[in-house]
């Protein structure tokens, strides 16, 4: 492999609104650092990368942290989504500027693309037929989440050469081997996460966050979430080695801000999570640290929350979802509603106030009536949290899809574009989309009264 030239692209977003909350390529930058590590001499291309020198401007404001808006161009809608009366958009930098950067690049071997959320297929597409018409006959390769979960749409209408579910390092590695009759002089084992090179983030122009794995999978099985279909196994590092590599990013690149990527940070065995702190507490002074992917409020300790005080740890967010006893039984039980409260009381005694605590409540599952997300919102304000609603998608391969597929007024199975979450595609009588601009309001009072919803309500 040694000496062939390898692209990486991160495609653009099309979607009704995108926010850069600590959103990099991580799996697309894991298999870079392994094909480097073979040989491969690697550029990457981010359609989301801002600010951009060629774009008009200084750029989207970014906020103290490092995350921000992306830039955005208004698109027609696709013809699914014609009958919804909000602005669709390109999120990223302008065509005519990735075709520029498609022209900086010498010409590679093969070009690996990435995907996220199965709704945003369209910008994949659309930067795989830019690719397409720059660098005819030279493969493309597509993966990432949307080519897991919707892997036969994929191949089907993508319009890349290969698509290669689920985990990529091992994959594209025995692809590429077997495309160019040859063999990786270096094999990771995915059982031993420690064994991966770090993401090739050194390739980010403008590098403001690095994005942090300790561990892949986890342990809970929520039925509203794929995590056990994309990653089959809860495998954990070495948290020292964990430290090593925050420590490397922040000596060699000066890089500030630290953003997990873990399922379930703080659910390791035995003393993971507190050696996993004390160990940023001592080598990393000065740094912040992020977990937009949500905590499990049962694993918040005492000793924990003091820790990650003192460690720099600046966004929290929990992820409670309901607090309905049954439905927590039922999506999973990685919460109870004392263990929530035990965890906020944790965080308050170690200095954090109800501004810096987000939980986040699910709304739009299938068949949940809108006083349950309401009461949910109440019980967080109570206990000193600040309410973050997350709108349910429906998911292939989860526990929930058959359901919501069979309740759904959208034709799920046959059009990714219905899996979007603003479009609260689970919606019903009893959660229309009137009760959720209500509950949407509420969340901007300080106090007062939330609507109580009866049965006939609009």
């Amino acid at each position: 492999m040694k000496g062939r030239r390898v692209l990486l692209v991160n495609p653009w977003i099309h979607d009704f609104a995108a926010y850069d909350l600590w959103a990099k390529p991580l799996g697309l930058l894991s298999i870079g650092a392994v094909l480097r590590q073979n040989g491969c001499e690697v550029d990457l291309i981010d359609c989301l990368r801002s600010p951009h020198p060629l774009m008009d401007g200084p750029g989207p404001a970014v906020r103290e942290g490092g995350q921000g808006k992306f830039y955005r161009q208004p698109i027609p809608s696709p013809p699914a989504l014609k009958g919804f009366h909000r602005r669709y958009s390109r999120y990223g930098v302008r065509r005519e500027v990735f075709d520029a950067d498609l022209g900086e690049v010498t010409r590679p071997d093969v070009i690996l693309v990435t995907s996220m959320m199965t709704y945003w297929y369209p910008g994949v597409f659309e930067t795989i037929g830019c690719i397409k018409r720059h660098f005819p006959g030279i493969p493309v390769i597509l993966g990432g989440a949307y080519a897991t979960l919707c892997t036969d749409h994929a191949r089907r209408l993508s319009g890349a050469d290969y698509v290669l579910p689920h985990e990529g390092e091992m994959t594209v590695l025995k692809f590429l081997g077997s495309l160019w009759d040859t063999k990786p002089d270096y094999l990771p084992d995915l059982n031993d996460l420690d064994t991966l090179p770090y993401p090739c983030f050194d390739l980010i122009k403008g590098l403001r966050y690095v994005c942090i794995q300790t561990s892949r999978g986890c342990p809970y099985r929520c039925t509203y979430c794929a995590s056990h279909f994309l990653c089959d196994k809860v495998r954990r590092r070495d948290p020292e080695k964990v430290v090593d590599e925050i420590a490397f990013w922040h000596r060699e690149h000066g890089v500030k801000d630290f953003s997990f990527y873990d399922d379930a940070l703080l659910t390791g065995p035995g003393t993971f999570a507190e050696k996993l702190l004390r160990g940023i507490l001592s080598r990393v002074p000065g740094a912040r640290f992020h977990c937009p992917n949500g905590l499990h409020a049962r694993e918040i300790t005492a000793e924990r929350a003091s820790l990650m005080r003192q460690a720099g740890f600046a966004t929290i967010r929990i992820g409670l979802e309901t607090t309905d006893p049954l439905r927590q039984r039922q999506t999973g039980g990685k919460v109870t509603n004392d263990e929530f409260i035990h965890a906020m009381e944790n965080l308050h005694r170690a200095g954090y106030n109800a501004d810096e605590i987000g939980v986040y409540i699910l709304c739009g599952l299938p068949l949940q009536e809108a006083l349950e997300v309401a009461d949910a919102v109440k019980f967080v304000k109570t206990h000193g949290g600040k309410p973050m609603l997350a709108e349910y998608s429906p998911i292939p391969h989860t526990d929930d899809w058959e359901v919501s597929v069979s309740i759904s007024s959208y034709p799920l199975m046959d059009e990714p574009l219905f899996h979007n979450n603003t479009l609260l595609p689970c919606r019903f009588e009893g959660f229309t989309y009137e009760m959720y601009q209500e509950i949407k309001r509420s969340l901007k009072e300080e106090a007062g009264p939330i609507k109580t919803f009866l049965p006939g309500d609009p």
